[in-house]
Parts: C-alpha cells; structure tokens; sequence
C-alpha cells in the first residue's frame, strides 16, 4: 500500500534531497555536447532578457525607494522562471553537480566538462541578447 500525501507536495528527508541532487547531476552530465550548449545558450538568454527586462523597467525611476526594488527584483525573477520552466543549463544551477563528483558518480572530468561547456553557453546566449539589443538602437534612448 502506498502512503497518502494529503498534502500533494513533494516533501523530501535531506538524504532523499541530496541524493535527487546527485541523479539530476549525473543526468546533466551525460548529456550531448550539442544538446548541453543549446541549453546553456537559451540559459544566457533568458537571464539577458530577464535583465533587459529590468533595465527598461527601472529605466527613470529611483532605485531607493521599496516598490521599485520589488518591482525589478519581480522583472528580473521572470528571466529565472523561464530557465525553469524551459529546462535551460544555467551555469549556477550546475554547481551542486559537484555532490555527485564527490560520491565518485560522476568523474572529475565529466564536472569540468559540464562546466566549461555551459558556462561558454551562457556566454554565449548573453551576448546574442546583449548584440540584438544593440542592434535595436534601443539602448540609444538617451539620444532621443
């Protein structure tokens, strides 16, 4: 007989967290190296737009004052929720990779390899945002 959870939330024991932990890093680092860069660019991108977002929201307004700080904090997250809910390699999110280093699941060579590769890919998805904003011009708003 299964146990009911009335709750409907997966609640996890701290081994059952570290050990999630581990699979999801054994799992990254067996992915293609296509597939692993695709995802680390759409990452870098998604953070871009989550701070291109923030910038055109705080564009003009006083940054001491509370609201305006939550309401960027709030545009900035929405770059964060899109690297969740599409399933992009952000290089942060692959630090605890090193758990499943550790416990010997995964190789020395495997964690490097994952993080050079992703790291270059959220590089590489930053500037593709950074470069297609300047090519808007719309960075040049201070010109009129």
């Amino acid at each position: 007989m299964s146990e009911i959870n009335p709750t409907g939330l997966d609640a996890y024991k701290p081994a059952e967290i570290a050990d999630l932990v581990e699979a999801a890093g054994v799992a990254k680092a067996n992915l293609s190296f296509v597939r692993m860069l695709t995802l680390a660019a759409l990452a870098g991108a998604f953070i871009a737009l989550g701070a291109a977002a923030y910038t055109m929201v705080m564009t003009g307004v006083d940054a001491g004052y509370g609201p305006a700080r939550f309401l960027g904090g709030v545009v900035f997250s929405l770059g964060l929720i899109l690297v969740i809910v599409g399933g992009a390699e952000l290089f942060t999110g692959n630090a605890l990779m090193v758990m499943a280093a550790v416990d010997g699941k995964i190789s020395p060579g495997q964690l490097g390899r994952n993080w050079a590769i992703v790291y270059l890919g959220n590089f590489i998805g930053s500037i593709a945002i950074a470069a297609a904003m300047a090519m808007t011009g719309i960075l040049d708003g201070a010109a009129g």
